[in-house]
């Protein structure tokens, strides 16, 4: 393809490859835009199948049509898994690859005033997103560690999940008049061997991770704070690819979806809730470790405590701050490759200006009352709270 005639070719040329993916094939569309003439052309979307072979002609394609004095990027969105074929086969040829969220890029077409919603056009989208968008990553892939105790964990998560269906099927049956006994008996043998396979999945588990001394070491370190088990600590570990992209606290909060989000209009009232829009893996990970947290570690139980003090009626709010917490230590000893001190008073830590000793972030939640800079940190670079 030829650039438009009203582009000029330099420094502010910016060349991409927006794909849409599905399960069976996936649609590309190649833009340039010129941000010094702020003008832009696009290519006619075309589909591929989502195969080895079809990366190739894409690739073959999209190094035909652009112009080959200037770099070339491509630009996908997470489509459960179907996309990671493709972007791992980008990124073992050497090319750029950047997987943004599905929410930005909703976001960034409604930005532009598009309102259609089609394959051809979200790769359309996705392409201009790539050409005029200045704060995007290169992605790269997961370490082989990471990616195989990610899926471990995601396996004895979903476990548990049909282990507790199970029981309370069994629990049914129980009080049911007039049960079947086969039925009784085959839920019985179920749950024998999801016991099974949830025992030798965990042993799977510690086996991979004696493998990395390193990465066994750092998570002893932080198994040593109460209520946190190796199993969850390699749950977040995993999910966050060991804190590779993590920058700081705030970033890991709004990850995880545990950040406090506040909303109001006119003489209303704001009310403030966890956004949920992040990993809903960690958040399931923490809310047991949690639970136990608030009855075995002194300083959590303090939090607790304050928290529900306030808010009687809705001590939910102060599960989810001991979450929160928990999170953020986790990510503290990894970071400072630091043992648990109990004796280390939380309270005493520096504050940011014009918060009160007592209150912390978490005792905003479901209050109404004016916003404030939860995520802030001191001079010392630490948290407030």
């Amino acid at each position: 393809m030829k650039p438009n005639s009203q582009m000029t070719l330099g420094d502010f040329f910016r060349q991409c490859v927006g794909i849409d993916i599905s399960k069976k094939k996936f649609t590309a569309c190649l833009y340039m835009y010129d941000r010094a003439s702020d003008v832009g052309c696009y290519t006619k979307s075309i589909d591929f199948a989502n195969t080895k072979s079809g990366f190739n002609q894409m690739v073959k394609w999209s190094r035909k049509e652009a112009v080959k004095e200037y770099p070339l990027t491509y630009l996908m969105e997470p489509t459960g898994i179907y996309y990671e074929p493709l972007a791992y086969h980008l990124h073992k040829i050497g090319q750029t690859v950047y997987v943004v969220l599905p929410n930005k890029a909703r976001k960034f077409c409604e930005a532009e005033g598009i309102k259609t919603k089609t394959d051809a056009v979200d790769a359309r989208c996705l392409a201009l997103m790539g050409c005029v968008s200045r704060k995007l990553s290169p992605w790269s892939p997961p370490s082989t560690i990471y990616h195989e105790l990610r899926q471990m964990t995601r396996f004895h998560a979903d476990l548990c999940k049909v282990r507790t269906s199970v029981s309370n099927r069994m629990e049914a049956l129980d009080h049911m008049h007039g049960p079947d006994k086969s039925v009784i008996r085959h839920c019985q043998k179920l749950l024998e061997e999801i016991d099974k396979l949830m025992e030798k999945n965990g042993q799977a588990l510690l086996q991979k991770l004696s493998e990395n001394k390193e990465l066994e070491e750092r998570v002893k370190r932080i198994a040593t704070a109460k209520g946190i088990s190796v199993q969850t600590i390699l749950c977040v570990v995993a999910e966050t690819n060991g804190f590779h992209l993590i920058r700081n606290r705030k970033q890991l909060t709004s990850y995880s979806g545990l950040d406090v989000i506040a909303k109001q209009s006119g003489n209303e009232d704001p009310k403030h809730r966890i956004s949920k829009k992040g990993n809903v893996h960690i958040r399931a990970a923490l809310y047991m470790p949690a639970l136990v947290a608030i009855r075995y570690n002194r300083q959590l139980k303090t939090t607790y405590d304050r928290i529900c003090q306030k808010h009687p009626k809705e001590k939910m709010i102060g599960i989810t701050a001991v979450m929160r917490r928990i999170l953020l230590l986790i990510y503290t000893l990894w970071k400072n490759g630091e043992e648990y001190d109990e004796t280390r008073d939380m309270i005493h830590m520096p504050r940011k200006k014009g918060l009160k000793p007592e209150n912390g972030q978490e005792d905003l939640v479901g209050i109404d009352r004016e916003p404030i800079d939860w995520n802030a940190v001191g001079d010392n670079g630490e948290p407030p709270f």
